[in-house]
């Protein structure tokens, strides 16, 4: 099967959708590109691409299609990956051919809306991806340190679709072929619409007279007020489920911002038909010079998708949920007899896994029919009784891969959540994964060692991660191998003071372990952490957190972990006098001003701010 069109003489009539997209064509599974315009094209539409658009010429070269453009904001938000957390410009886009930055623009879901509308103004426009996901509400912007609209009020968007998409786009294709307008399709499932109150749905009209829609605090509100952001966040992570999600409206001046409920989630065999679909599996041939996101993901193996880890600082849950899905045990064969076909094939599965590899199943029995509890945790800070601990099923998996012909290893390099393993009473698994499954070393993200650091990050104690270590050690001693654990860490999170990044210090340096890089923390819509960072309040308990804002003190908190590096002596110096700390291990490491005296102590600044108090009085309609 030939790649889609990504020029117009490659077609014979005008493309019924022409999908947008910032990163280069990659026909790959793991690119939602790919999946979408695949899906497009099995419900029998014809697909032209248009990638990284950036002059006239480039946006009017296929025409105006036959029913609506599609723009996805790609794998990442561009804002993230235009720019490091110090608001740096990158110097590479691996969505890009051969790396080479300057190809997505800033805000690009707007960008190309905004531009297709100038050049099509008649011809209906559909947003998705991450970004238009992740922005569908009014959202606190990082990089202009602002509160923004919902990107359909910014881009100017038909409809927005959110989530993952798969079953909403053959919905939406479905309505398309019976020739209704994309202007009328607004009930769909995992869609979201700006409308003003006359041109609203009748269901959602009749819904919000009814009270039956939750209401959040207006984007006005939202603007003035740093508790009402906080009501409006919790509002929306609270419907973000399939079973007990209501519609959700925010209003933006005299407009309607509606989110109808989420979709529901693929069955096994949706998803078997999904990655049965027929992908190139690689990035176009026109990219001479290839495209470097491609090379970790060619040969590697998506088994399930969502994620109940419930980490504050990730917005996984926000996009692709906290049920779920999973293929079936054949169709990832099916997908790594195709490798062993390929003559690059090298024997090497790269990855079999999702957003948390060993979450094969959904928490608990009861998620199916009654959905997830509302505010409640499945595993994290405090794990849930209820919680079902099982690898069985993906342990059976990796052993059948194994030992196929042609193939040498299989690597699990997605994320283990080692508390949930720490939680099974069978070692069989963790034992296996540690003989056959771990490249040399082995990635996990216990993120911090601060107990009320990691409450913040909604991550387990730090105990946990030290009796899944020696356990791990130990397994790696028996079996005579050497290999790694490697801890991913996040400086300057909400919640942690430098007496807390001290504490992380110390414990590196009592491991004699200095990481190569720092993760600062980076805060990105939708997320709870982000939530945090902006307002100075924890969303679950409405109280002030301390929030690490300035430049500087940030610098410090990434000096502490790179003790070792000798320009960061003065900082680490500074941080321990700050603290009183000055008979801290790490003084070997610290460097103070001349006749400095250590004797103040840091207090963090607490912003005081009024906390809101939930009343059972109705919010008033509008």
């Amino acid at each position: 099967m030939p790649y889609l069109p990504i020029d117009p003489s490659e077609l014979n009539t005008t493309p019924d959708i022409v999908f947008v997209t910032p990163e280069a064509y990659c026909d790959h599974p793991s690119f939602g590109q790919a999946i979408i315009t695949r899906i497009l094209e099995d419900e029998g539409l014809s697909v032209a691409i248009l990638s990284q658009p950036m002059t006239r010429d480039d946006y009017t070269k296929f025409g105006k299609p036959n029913y609506c453009f599609f723009v996805s904001g790609g794998v990442v938000d561009s804002m993230v990956n235009n720019y490091s957390v110090a608001l740096k410009k990158r110097d590479r886009d691996i969505y890009s051919e051969g790396g080479q930055p300057g190809r997505r623009p800033d805000r690009c879901v707007s960008v190309y809306t905004q531009n297709l509308k100038k050049y099509f103004p008649d011809t209906a426009v559909m947003i998705g991806g991450m970004e238009a996901s992740l922005r569908r509400y009014a959202h606190y912007d990082y990089w202009s340190d602002s509160v923004m609209p919902s990107i359909l009020v910014s881009s100017g968007a038909d409809l927005l679709m959110y989530g993952m998409g798969e079953r909403t786009v053959r919905e939406i294709a479905t309505m398309l072929k019976k020739n209704i307008p994309a202007s009328s399709i607004k009930d769909v499932r995992g869609t979201a619409y700006l409308s003003t109150y006359d041109n609203l749905s009748n269901r959602v009209k009749k819904a919000i007279d009814n009270g039956e829609v939750d209401i959040c605090p207006t984007y006005e509100e939202v603007v003035a007020d740093k508790v009402k952001y906080v009501e409006a966040f919790n509002i929306q992570h609270l419907n973000s489920d399939h079973v007990n999600g209501k519609t959700v409206v925010q209003k933006h001046g005299q407009y309607y911002m509606v989110q109808n409920p989420p979709s529901l989630p693929l069955s096994v065999e949706e998803m078997d038909k999904v990655y049965a679909l027929p992908y190139m599996r690689d990035y176009h041939p026109i990219y001479t010079l290839g495209v470097p996101a491609m090379e970790e993901v060619k040969y590697s193996i998506t088994a399930q998708r969502g994620c109940y880890g419930g980490c504050n600082y990730c917005a996984i849950t926000f996009h692709q949920g906290k049920y779920i899905q999973k293929r079936s045990k054949d169709s990832i064969v099916e997908e790594a007899k195709i490798f062993v076909k390929d003559k690059q094939f090298k024997g090497y599965i790269h990855d079999v896994g999702g957003p948390t590899a060993n979450f094969r199943n959904p928490a608990c029995d009861k998620q199916e029919k009654h959905g997830l509890c509302k505010g409640q945790n499945c595993i994290g800070y405090k794990k849930c009784p209820n919680l079902k601990v099982s690898h069985e099923e993906y342990l059976d998996i990796l052993r059948t891969l194994r030992n196929m012909d042609g193939i040498k290893k299989v690597f699990v390099r997605s994320g283990i959540r080692y508390d949930y393993l720490m939680a099974d009473k069978d070692d069989t698994f963790l034992k296996e994964l540690v003989k056959y499954h771990v490249s040399g070393q082995l990635k996990v993200a216990p993120e911090h060692v601060s107990t009320k650091t990691l409450k913040a990050m909604n991550k387990p104690k730090f105990d946990v991660y030290l009796d899944f270590k020696k356990k791990y050690d130990s397994i790696n001693a028996s079996l005579g191998k050497k290999q790694y654990l490697v801890p991913y860490l996040i400086s300057s999170h909400p919640d942690c003071t430098l007496d807390d990044a001290i504490d992380l210090a110390e414990y590196l340096l009592s491991i004699h372990y200095m990481p190569e890089q720092v993760q600062d923390f980076y805060p990105t819509p939708a997320t709870k952490s982000t939530c945090m960072y902006y307002t100075g309040i924890n969303p679950d308990t409405m109280e002030s957190v301390y929030v690490p804002k300035s430049p500087h003190e940030k610098a410090i908190q990434r000096a502490l972990m790179q003790y070792r590096k000798p320009n960061n002596s003065a900082l680490i110096g500074e941080a321990l006098r700050l603290t009183g700390r000055t008979d801290s291990p790490l003084r070997v490491y610290a460097t103070y001003p001349k006749g400095s005296t250590p004797t103040k102590t840091y207090q963090p600044k607490e912003k005081k701010v009024e906390i809101y108090k939930p009343t059972n009085k109705k919010r008033r309609r509008r």
